[in-house]
Formats: structure tokens, sequence, C-alpha cells
């Protein structure tokens, strides 16, 4: 997987537009857009729920996104416990 250093757009700050095509996802990701599929096909989708052939994503989604993007960043995260 191709991967850059992330662009500056991924802050909590107010988002530049409601929604992103995948094309600027990868772009602010700095990734390549099969790079996002694979995120995508990894940890969103799943053979019962396959990745429709387009998306739009929203900001919150990109900031997400990111932290799979980057793998040394996932390791700073913790699972949350079920609230079962």
């Amino acid at each position: 997987m191709e991967r850059r250093t992330l662009q500056p757009m991924l802050t909590l700050k107010k988002p530049l537009k409601p929604y992103y095509s995948e094309v600027e996802a990868a772009h602010y990701l700095c990734i390549s857009l099969e790079a996002l599929h694979e995120i995508l096909d990894e940890h969103v989708f799943n053979s019962e729920h396959p990745r429709p052939a387009a998306l739009e994503l929203t900001h919150p989604e990109l900031l997400l996104l990111s932290v799979w993007a980057v793998p040394d960043h996932s390791n700073n995260l913790l699972a949350m416990p079920s609230r079962r």
C-alpha cells in the first residue's frame, strides 16, 4: 500500500466541505485509490455488505480512515468494551 504524509486538512476543525469523493478522500489521506479500497474492504465492508461502486465520505469518516491509513497510529488506540 502506498503511503505518504497526511494533509493538514485532517483535523478536528470545521471541515472544508460536507462530502468527499473517493478520489478526494484518497488524496487527503495521501494514499492511492486502491489503498483506500483495501482499507475500506478490510475495516468497513465484508461479503455480506460489500463496498458500493461509488462512495461519498464525510469528514469524521476521513478522520477514522486516517487512523487506518497510518498503521503506526493504530497502535495507540484501545478497543472500547461492549456496553452489553
